[in-house]
């Protein structure tokens, strides 16, 4: 095929006003715009209206230019809801007009409306929802074209996917060898799968160019992003109707770690709006690499013509990049996945060969001496949420496994134990069994096929006749040990594998490939642990029914965003083995079952984090796992302060329990050795206890033991506080009775100003802040007084965090003391957020104040996730509550409550946490630090230790604040892998509560990839 050279001398922005000017009317200014051949620039009049003005390349013919003008007019009627370029006839009603230009040549100029918006190169990232938003506006675009017809859409050119072979006599001019071999790989993959059916593929009229320079992409919010049009209709053909949706994913995954992902966004939206029938679904691999074939080669031969021109290889080196990635998926496997994400079964024949499995499966043997469908057998949970493996990611040792399983069998009389297909587990602990050393990567978890846990050499049958594929002593993936797999075929010739894990080597070195073997005839024997990498003795049976050329390396788990796609490939076993379905548990809901029924069954006022929400199933230390095995580091749960499932606290709690768990009625030491350590922790004058079950409990409780104390009612608040959910705290929490469904503020409240030194009214430099700021406490008290009213309690957290993680300025609070208590009432400090050693300076928030609060409440970390809560006050207060009315709470302070609180004051002391969160808190502020040197988007990173607060803006002049920005970073770090929240009364604040094990390199994690998710488009304060 002939290519195009550029010859014409461009035509200069001046020219472009005049040419405005003469053929339109229009004054306006002219900025160039990019284009391979064309001049294009950007017109702007006076009264503000946007155009776009095309000067055309001299070889560019009248018809080529009425093809764009009468499909543009065309789409306006049959798709008027898409935001494309509308055509401007000039005042005489010419489409598009002749000019003779400065350098002679004729050229042909016509004008279109401006679309806003950035092109998709210029975001990032290119998440699946804006990709598939892409699919979905082609395939609008393309069902409206099917009505229209040019006589100049059958042109010649390079880039129509059904002429893509024209790239094999100019692969010469690609200078690396390597690069050479790849386009050779994808061009004879061209011409395996699309050549011989080409007559048989709809073709239509297509875009047929949407790269990341032509497509427009809209603002940010709302999320998620969608894009708001396309521009130069210049590539518009008859073409392969399906290669639209692959050009759109050649250029989609340019750059993407994860092309098939990408490539199956766009797939999916564009099946969602013109179907895609099955045969274009399996020739949409080969057309995206033909596509950036032709893109590479291209450019390598556009450099031999001229090789300075920057436009030509704008994308080359992502294109390569793209092709590198594209060629390690398997062809047939992108085909699958393609099906399988349109709603198709994945593999084309798993439905006949399933169905004649179940025709046949009356004849089909048992692979064990015993009879699979009629002996007891017992069903193990080796799943992510399983009770049976502990809290451990890989659960206990295989020592222990060995002894529960070998313990559950017997316990249960069975013959042999059973290990499920399609769980997802975490025993896969290798590094084998994950993409990277990034823990909160995802890692390869669903178990595709199933177990039969038996004795070391127990004997396995063939269940079908077939003959012997493949032999292999297979350590490299620890997946099955050695291995056979078998070959089998259905009644009318499907071909499909049965897989065979974890043997003896000596079963390998007794059988030779192409071996027939019978149905029922031993052909193999479990091995041991030591001949499979460690594994307790079982065997792995998997039916496959696409080996993939993988042989023995087909994985045996899967990753879970591709289970549905690996799980066609490999069904389930039990076709074949035939244990009853009632020793199976009944199915656990997913995700969005689970989320359905708790929107049925619980208040819909209950919250949940995340715009794509969690299901939690166990967690670890300073990990949380879902119900895929998914790993998320935790920097925001600030319950469990010793870490998830600590075992010293689990163990405690579980010995307690266990032997007794009663009310505080009856006499017991637990609550009594518990109110000792803790008191210890306090200054003298704190030494009276009361326990209850949550921190909303024990602020209602301090707020009694005020009111009786003082015999007063009226409670000073902050703005923006948060103390509970009972009737009375959110009576004094600004932050819910101010908010949505809020009933605004009791006569009885009064709220003082957050003593906020960054974005409130005295600032950190001013070194009489906390005396500014308590002067509003001390106008409050004077008020009250005057008015006749008596202030029972002051109440603030002594660093607020629902109010924004804020660091009060030196002084507040001993100021605020003073003025309070000069008034008569007492002053309760809300630790429930920052107690227990969370800043590293200090054990508690009210010293790093040096004061000494009248109550202190104390809830969240005292338990380590098991409901406890505490108030603490002086003996004078106490006496004062002791006025005859009883106090009693059924579960506060029961023994195994309080044998949780003793051992995280064990575990705290015993592993230096408040040391360690001193340590790694400075470490992590020292990075923020770094990132905030960087990016404008931080006004303020503050707090101490593990208590930490990074405040967004879109200006650091006025810190109006980044509230969308916010929200958009913790939903970002979600998709990461790591758990962080918003807070502050604009909820703009990141807000760092982790639990105290958290390390230097959790921290560094954390660091480095919110300097990535900053980094992105939506993250920039100019939006």
């Amino acid at each position: 095929m002939q290519l195009e050279a550029r010859v014409a001398q461009p035509i200069t922005e001046a020219e472009a006003v005049r040419l405005a000017h003469e053929l339109y009317g229009l004054e306006t200014t002219a900025r160039a715009l990019p284009g391979e051949y064309d001049d294009n620039f950007h017109l702007t009049s006076a009264d503000g209206q946007a155009f776009v003005l095309k000067v055309m390349h001299p070889a560019r013919e009248h018809y080529f230019i009425d093809l764009q003008c009468q499909a543009l007019r065309h789409l306006a009627q049959r798709a008027p809801q898409l935001p494309l370029p509308r055509v401007i006839p000039s005042p005489i009603g010419a489409l598009f007009t002749s000019i003779a230009a400065a350098d002679g040549c004729n050229r042909l100029v016509w004008l279109l409306t401006f679309l806003n918006g950035k092109t998709l190169a210029e975001v990032h990232p290119h998440t699946p929802e804006l990709l598939g938003d892409l699919g979905r506006f082609l395939g609008e675009l393309d069902a409206a074209l099917q009505s229209f017809t040019h006589p100049a859409a059958q042109r010649e050119l390079k880039w129509d996917s059904s002429r893509a072979d024209w790239i094999k006599d100019y692969i010469k001019h690609i200078g690396d060898s390597k690069g050479r071999a790849l386009v050779e790989k994808f061009l004879a993959l061209y011409e395996a799968e699309v050549v011989p059916v080409l007559s048989h593929l709809r073709r239509t009229v297509i875009y047929g160019d949407a790269n990341d320079y032509n497509v427009l992409v809209g603002e940010p919010w709302p999320q998620p992003r969608k894009i708001v049009g396309l521009i130069d209709f210049g590539d518009m053909h008859y073409g392969i109707t399906a290669s639209e949706a692959a050009i759109a994913a050649a250029y989609g995954i340019l750059g993407n770690d994860e092309p098939l992902e990408a490539a199956t966004a766009i797939v999916v939206g564009f099946h969602g709006a013109f179907r895609l029938n099955e045969l274009e679904l399996s020739v949409l691999y080969a057309l995206i690499g033909a596509r950036l074939a032709v893109s590479v080669t291209n450019s390598a031969h556009r450099k031999s013509v001229k090789p300075d021109d920057p436009y030509v290889t704008v994308s080359e080196e992502s294109a390569w990049g793209a092709l590198e990635r594209l060629a390690k998926i398997h062809p047939r496997f992108a085909h699958y996945t393609f099906r399988a994400a349109c709603g198709l079964a994945a593999v084309p024949q798993s439905e006949k060969v399933k169905q004649w499995l179940q025709a046949n499966a009356g004849s089909v043997a048992s692979i064990l001496d015993v009879d699979t469908k009629t002996v007891a057998s017992v069903v193990c949970d080796l799943s992510v949420g399983s009770t049976f493996l502990g809290a451990k990611p890989g659960g206990v040792n295989d020592s222990e496994l060995k002894e529960r399983l070998s313990a559950e069998i017997t316990r249960a009389g069975a013959a042999f134990g059973v290990g499920r297909y399609n769980e997802a587990r975490l025993v896969y602990t290798s590094p084998l069994f994950g993409a990277s050393n990034n823990p909160t990567d995802e890692r390869r978890t669903v178990h595709l096929g199933m177990d039969l846990f038996v004795e070391p050499g127990a004997r396995l049958r063939a269940p079908l006749e077939g003959v012997v594929h493949l032999t292999a002593n297979n350590f490299a993936p620890l997946d099955y040990g050695p291995v056979v797999i078998l070959r089998h075929e259905t009644g009318d010739g499907e071909e499909f594998f049965t897989l065979y894990g974890h043997l003896t080597k000596e079963t390998i070195g007794g059988l030779q490939e192409g071996q027939r073997v019978r149905r029922g005839e031993e052909f193999a024997r479990v091995g041991t642990t030591d001949e499979n990498g460690g594994w307790m003795p079982h065997g792995h049976f998997q039916i496959i029914l696409d080996l993939l050329e993988l042989g023995t390396d087909f994985p045996g788990v899967a990753y879970a965003s591709q289970r549905a796609v690996w799980t066609n490939l490999s069904p389930d076993p039990n076709l074949l083995l035939g244990i009853p379905a009632d020793r199976f548990p009944a199915k656990e809901p997913d995700l969005s079952e689970t989320l359905c029924s708790r929107r049925a069954l619980l208040g819909k006022s209950l919250s949940i984090s995340y715009q794509r929400p969690l299901k939690i199933v166990r967690g670890w230390m300073q990990y949380l796992y879902d119900d895929t095995g998914r790993a998320y580091l935790d920097v925001y749960n600030n319950v469990p302060l010793v870490g998830h499932s600590h075992p010293r606290v689990v163990q405690a709690a579980q010995a307690q329990l266990a032997l007794l768990n009663t009310n505080t009625r009856y006499l017991h030491d637990n609550v009594n050795r518990y109110a000792e350590r803790l008191t210890r922790l306090l200054p003298e004058s704190l030494r009276v206890c009361f326990f209850v079950n949550s921190g909303s409990e024990a602020n209602e409780l301090a707020l009694r033991l005020a009111r009786a104390h003082t015999g007063r009612e009226d409670i000073i608040v902050l703005e923006h506080a948060y103390h509970g959910h009972t009737n009375t705290l959110i009576d004094i929490s600004p932050y819910k009775f101010n908010g949505p469904g809020g009933r605004g503020k009791q006569s009885w409240v009064h709220v003082a100003p957050l003593a906020d030194d960054y974005r409130g009214a005295h600032r950190r430099e001013d070194k009489q802040a906390g005396a500014k700021y308590a002067r509003h406490v001390e106008e409050i008290l004077e008020r009250t007084r005057a008015e006749g009213r008596g202030v029972a309690a002051y109440i603030a957290e002594t660093l607020p965090s629902v109010g924004g993680q804020i660091v009060f300025p030196p002084g507040y609070l001993a100021e605020v003391y003073r003025h309070v208590r000069r008034a008569g009432a007492v002053c309760i400090a809300d630790e429930v957020q920052v107690g227990f050693g969370r800043l590293g300076t200090h054990f508690w928030g009210f010293e790093t104040q040096s004061v000494v609060p009248d109550i202190v409440v104390l809830g969240k970390p005292i338990g380590n996730a098991f409901p406890l809560a505490a108030v603490v006050t002086t003996p004078e207060i106490a006496n004062s509550f002791n006025n005859g009315m009883e106090f009693f709470s059924t579960f506060g302070g029961n023994p195994v409550a309080c044998a949780a609180g003793l051992a995280v004051l064990d575990v705290l002391e015993e592993e230096k946490l408040q040391q360690r969160a001193l340590r790694v808190g400075s470490h992590l502020i020292e990075g923020l630090k770094a990132l905030q040197a960087r990016y404008a988007l931080i006004g303020d990173v503050r707090g101490s230790g593990l208590f930490l607060g990074i405040d967004l803006v879109l200006d650091r002049e006025t810190r109006q604040a980044g509230s969308f920005q916010a929200s958009y970073v913790v939903n970002r770090l979600r998709d990461r892998g790591i758990l962080a929240g918003t807070d502050g009364p604009h909820h703009n604040v990141i807000k760092l509560r982790p639990p105290l094990v958290f390390s230097e390199a959790d921290a560094d994690l954390f660091v480095n990839t919110l300097d990535a998710i900053l980094q992105e488009d939506a993250a920039q304060p100019s939006r």
